[in-house]
């Protein structure tokens, strides 16, 4: 359920991350993208405390998010000097982003067929 309070991944998460990792995907992308999914929109910071990881993970989970599309980034205006706030919200829906990483592993099995194919041909030609 989507809320604005700061949220923890649960066992439940957990048990999501988890197959998202046993499909290839990178721990830390699984849980920033789980704890995000979680939530309306949501500071890195946030992501940091609910998913616990580190800052620098974050930032290189974000930018692994934002390059395939999957969440949009933007500013949160404030006063004075100090450090940008980025807020960041998933730009599909949770199922389109499954959809498409079935589609991305779909498309490597199919490359794995082909190469072991290729293989079995040149080893039958010796």
């Amino acid at each position: 359920m989507k809320e604005n309070t700061p949220y923890k991944l649960t066992q439940q998460d957990g048990k999501i991350v988890h197959i998202f990792t046993e499909l290839g995907m990178p721990k830390n992308l699984a849980k920033t993208l789980t704890y995000i999914s979680q939530v309306d929109e949501c500071r890195s910071v946030e992501v940091e405390q609910g998913a616990n990881l580190r800052q620098p993970e974050v930032s290189v989970a974000m930018q692994e998010l934002k390059k395939k599309g999957w969440i949009d980034k933007r500013d949160l205006k404030k006063e004075g000097k100090g450090r940008p706030i980025y807020i960041y919200k998933l730009t599909l829906p949770l199922d389109n982003i499954i959809g498409s990483f079935e589609k991305e592993k779909l498309q490597e099995i199919e490359a794995v067929k082909r190469d072991i194919t290729e293989l079995k041909i040149l080893l039958g030609d010796r």
